[in-house]
């Protein structure tokens, strides 16, 4: 017998508890000019622990073809990546806010 999910009820298969997470959270991309004129990319507004911020970073940086980390709860990629990381964003889900 499959596990049953404990927030909407539905076998693990199922779980749709990742795809809601997705849909209310607004992400927030802007740039950021760092020491000696660098400039890095950075999502965040992604609250829910529903969400694994670690592979939706890794996913942003492979596509992105950039280097980057996680620091609170927010994705830093180096490099200017609004439109890259919007269309990644939005290809998975996530309502986006470009600044």
């Amino acid at each position: 017998m499959a596990a049953i999910c404990n927030v909407c009820g539905l076998p693990d298969e199922l779980c749709i508890c990742e795809e809601i997470a997705k849909e209310q959270q607004k992400a927030i991309i802007s740039i950021d000019r760092r020491r000696y004129g660098k400039i890095v990319t950075k999502i965040e507004g992604i609250l829910d622990s529903a969400i694994d911020i670690n592979e939706l970073a890794k996913l942003l940086k492979n596509r992105c073809a950039a280097g980057g980390t996680v620091k609170d709860r927010v994705i830093e990629l180096q490099g200017d990546h609004k439109k890259r990381a919007s269309a990644v964003l939005k290809n998975n889900g996530f309502n986006v806010e470009v600044r």
